[in-house]
């Protein structure tokens, strides 16, 4: 497996905290990356029965067994066990000692949260980031197959039909556990708010509709989507609204984590189907903001974006703070670039500088479908490829 871009921070992390938690989805590699990166520690896995009933009937004998710490993995299986791993840490705070690894954000952050606060550092590792995917032998050519097959580690290192990978990853992973958290019992219902949910990736969340179009009411809409949310499934972008004062839309804007699995709910079954696919430039956009998102964290930072709409329909795709400075991005698929995709630059930034009575210190991306990036004096233009290398920070 290819090294993942999170790695110095957490080696960085783990020489000054006694207590390290990797969080993330299902199979976003975290289990191969910890046992690569601390490979001197004991492993033990808490999906394996024996070992989580061993953990839960005794907690003080299952944890002396690793008397210089251990890699803990899927620690949310059994979360009683931080609380003595708690007095384990102060007898004997010795730095890197313990790696905790977890797929259910909430239910792992509540727990460190009561049991170890003060005591680990946190971090999160995100499917793969497209500089990540290359570094496999054989990574997608094309924007295309690169959208279809996603960023899920074992696709690209076992080389398997992106299909047919998500098409289980869906039924034991996202079905099984979003379900078991939300006891729901109607798995159609189920399916058909997570069709209805892809089909607005890249669009405002409005869960009223949401709820009428996927059958449930409002508050069942809210539920779920919170639980999409923990379960690194979705994530909102809010709106930008400082010191703005013209009416704006206040609805976030609702992304998929990863674009093989947004493709797969949205029943692309081949690459070639999203040349014609309505939602492809919604695809795009959603992707355009995960690789943003997913490259910060994997620096151990957050990605502070936001999107600017109003109602007279003026919008930028995404909104990147740094610092004092702000990168004004918008994403289009289409590979060819087109005057249109500069229009909403200059308003946005008039109505920017009126509201904060200075010039706005902005900066222009254009993220397109294309091969080849341009220098134009209206913006970057940058080919999807270009996000690769691209560093947010050393562009700030």
């Amino acid at each position: 497996m290819p090294s993942r871009d999170l790695a110095p921070h957490a080696r960085a992390l783990a020489r000054r905290h006694p207590v390290l938690a990797v969080t993330g989805p299902p199979q976003s590699g975290k289990t191969t990356f910890c046992r690569a990166e601390f490979p001197d520690h004991p492993y033990v896995t808490l999906e394996a029965p024996d070992e989580r009933r061993f953990a839960l009937e005794d907690p003080r004998g299952f944890l002396a067994r690793f008397p210089d710490g251990a890699v803990l993995d899927e620690v949310q299986r059994a979360p009683e066990l931080l609380s003595y791993l708690q007095g384990l840490v102060d007898e004997r705070p010795k730095n890197g000692r313990w790696v905790l690894t977890g797929s259910q954000h909430f239910t792992l952050s509540r727990a460190l949260s009561q049991s170890l606060a003060g005591r680990v550092a946190r971090l999160e590792l995100f499917p793969l980031t497209l500089s990540e995917l290359w570094r496999f032998p054989s990574p997608p050519e094309t924007l295309y197959e690169t959208l279809f097959a996603g960023g899920y580690p074992r696709i690209h290192d076992r080389k398997l039909p992106p299909g047919e990978w998500l098409s289980n990853y869906v039924a034991t992973y996202v079905e099984r556990d979003v379900r078991a958290i939300l006891n729901v019992g109607d798995l159609l219902a189920f399916q058909t708010f997570l069709g209805q949910a892809a089909a607005r990736s890249g669009q405002l969340l409005n869960l009223s509709n949401l709820g009428v179009d996927a059958g449930v009411s409002q508050p069942t809409a809210k539920s779920w989507m919170s639980v999409l949310e923990t379960s690194y499934v979705t994530f909102r972008i809010p709106p930008f609204a400082r010191n703005l004062r013209k009416r704006l839309v206040k609805a976030p804007k609702l992304c998929f984590l990863d674009s093989g699995l947004l493709c797969y709910l949205l029943g692309i079954r081949a690459p070639a189907e999203l040349v014609t696919h309505p939602l492809r430039g919604a695809i795009f956009e959603s992707w355009v903001a995960a690789e943003i998102k997913k490259a910060h964290a994997h620096r151990g930072e957050r990605a502070e974006l936001s999107f600017y709409r109003d109602q007279r329909g003026l919008e930028i795709d995404l909104l990147l703070a740094h610092g004092r400075e702000l990168h004004a991005i918008e994403a289009k698929s289409g590979q060819t670039v087109s005057s249109s995709f500069f229009e909403s630059f200059e308003p946005f930034e008039a109505a920017l500088a009126t509201a904060r009575r200075r010039e706005p210190p902005t900066r222009r991306y254009v993220i397109f479908g294309g091969e080849h990036g341009q220098e134009r004096k209206d913006a970057h233009v940058l080919a999807w490829r270009e996000l690769a290398d691209l560093d947010w920070h050393a562009n700030g």
